[in-house]
């Protein structure tokens, strides 16, 4: 390791050896002294903050002012205020003429926290300034100058950002020149007792208490544990730790009160949780679509069959596949083994979804855009038992849930799982308008 690297480390009280971590301390050394855009990446809790204190240390800019902006901390409303300043009068409580922080830090640094939180009409004011340096407050036609050097940081997905819209690509490869990534603690697992060593010290100190010290079976304890809090996380466990426990040797079972054994597995955060519980449904859905057409499929077939025996006044021979067909819908095992695994999967698969009712009757459920046919269109014999069956279900089916909802038609159809317009044809059909 360097000796200048050591130096920062010092300084800034940076605990750790690991080689992406040092690797990002180096690259902000390098980029230091000129005054190209940094952009700093990482998850929330990792030390982000430390970055565009060394580069501004370090550069010549380093007597000059160093301005600390939480992006997503300002309001909407206010933020362009904040950045730019404004005119007495520019807005409904303006009283008095206010600099902004670019005008207010102009020859030294600005750390722009939480950058991806920007929104995207401020985004274009700062594109103004990276490119040219030129800004306008609010409520003024005056373009100003200011000389800042810009440090960037983010805890969010920058391309899906970009991808979704709420970023602007330009924007993003201008503060994007040099890109430094700040590694999680999960990753640095050799550092993780060496920073609660340093956080135990520094509380000790601070609340003047004996520091805690790890038993050799709590430091892998430790070591084994995730951190989606990143140091930020393991800083408050001590500082915690260290007010409350009267014990100063920290044991596995005393640590564990704090971060349970569960808690060890890595946690994953599940951003479509909410979109993959609205689209169980629709791949219940597909599967009954697929068994009702397979159904109208089996009777169409048996209808044609059944018109070419009459034809040929039960003369004709039939196929291994016409015998199967006949087997399959007039077979009673048959019939009821099939009902059974169709009723066994649904009840094993909606436990969590009310939307689905009697799935044994599934004749009602409809796609809401009435792309699909409906079975009543299915041209079947008269003395076909299915076609009756299922009618009269379907009928009962829908008077039950107008009564269940006290002839509300939207929560019925909802209840059905059905669009409004295909329940309101249904109440025709079946004469049960009131």
């Amino acid at each position: 390791m360097s000796s200048e690297l050591q130096n920062i480390k010092n300084r800034f009280g940076i605990i750790g050896n690991f080689p992406a971590l040092n690797r990002a301390l180096e690259k902000s050394i390098q980029v230091a002294p000129t005054d190209i855009s940094v952009l700093v990446i990482g998850e929330s809790g990792v030390g982000k903050e430390f970055i565009p204190k060394i580069i501004h240390s370090e550069s010549k800019r380093k007597h000059q002012p160093y301005i600390v902006v939480n992006c997503g901390a300002i309001p909407e409303g206010t933020i362009d205020s904040e950045l730019f300043g404004h005119e007495k009068g520019a807005f409904t409580g303006a009283t008095a003429t206010r600099k902004g922080y670019f005008e207010v830090a102009d020859g030294g640094t600005i750390f722009l926290d939480e950058v991806g939180e920007l929104p995207l009409q401020t985004q274009v004011r700062l594109l103004r300034v990276l490119e040219s340096g030129e800004f306008m407050k609010v409520g003024s036609s005056q373009v100003q100058k200011t000389n800042v050097r810009i440090v960037a940081a983010t805890n969010v997905n920058m391309m899906k950002a970009i991808h979704d819209g709420r970023f602007r690509e330009d924007l993003f490869y201008r503060l994007n020149t040099v890109q430094i990534d700040m590694p999680a603690l999960r990753e640095r697992k050799g550092d993780i007792h060496l920073l609660f060593r340093k956080f135990a010290i520094d509380f000790a100190e601070k609340y003047r208490m004996p520091e805690l010290e790890l038993d050799s079976s709590a430091v892998h304890y430790i070591e084994s544990y995730a951190f989606p809090g990143n140091v930020r996380q393991l800083r408050n466990l001590v500082e915690q730790m260290t007010v409350v426990e009267r014990e100063r040797n920290v044991t596995v079972a005393k640590l564990a009160e704090y971060i349970p054994m569960d808690a060890h597995l890595p946690m994953v955060v599940n951003h479509t949780q909410n979109h993959q519980k609205q689209s169980d449904f629709g791949n219940e859905r597909e599967i009954m679509y697929k068994i009702l057409f397979d159904m109208r499929n089996d009777l169409n077939d048996l209808k044609s069959l059944t018109s070419e025996l009459i034809k040929n006044r039960g003369t004709a021979d039939l196929s291994n596949q016409e015998k199967n067909l006949i087997n399959r819908i007039y077979t009673p095992e048959t019939q009821q083994t099939a009902n059974a695994n169709s009723l066994l999967y649904f009840e094993n698969n909606n436990n969590n979804n009310q939307n689905i009712q009697n799935v044994q009757n599934p004749t009602i459920i409809s796609n809401s855009d009435d792309s699909y046919e409906d079975f009543e269109d299915i041209e079947v014999e008269e003395n076909t038992p299915e076609s009756l069956s299922l009618q009269n279900n379907e009928k009962d089916l829908i008077i039950k849930a107008l009564e269940k909802h006290n002839g509300r038609r939207n929560r019925a159809a909802d209840e059905l799982g059905i669009s409004q317009r295909t329940l309101y044809r249904k109440i025709k059909q079946y004469n049960l308008e009131e």
